[in-house]
């Protein structure tokens, strides 16, 4: 399953969408996500934000050895961009065994 986090761009065809960042954790949670993309602002940051999703991923790769998808940002917020890249740079390191 690949999954699109995005309150406002166009599905790409073949990929399940998602509004919420608890959305996208719920399916990261059923271990079939092989690709995730994350937009940043989701409309309302008090509701979340991709980052916290990338926090999610990062935190149960470092405690429950997570296995995670693919990730990618589709942010056009360029320095939530860099933070959720940085978050993704560290999940690659854990998850590849430090």
């Amino acid at each position: 399953m690949k999954v699109y986090l995005d309150d406002e761009r166009k599905t790409p065809e073949g990929w399940t969408r998602v509004y919420w960042p608890e959305e996208a954790i719920e399916l990261l949670q059923t271990g079939k996500v092989e690709e995730i993309s994350l937009d940043h602002d989701l409309g309302d940051d008090d509701h979340g934000t991709g980052y916290d999703v990338v926090l999610w991923i990062e935190e149960q790769v470092i405690t429950n050895d997570f296995q995670p998808p693919k990730i990618r940002v589709h942010s056009a917020n360029s320095s939530a961009r860099e933070k959720m890249e940085a978050g993704i740079g560290n999940i690659e390191r854990y998850s590849c065994g430090g």
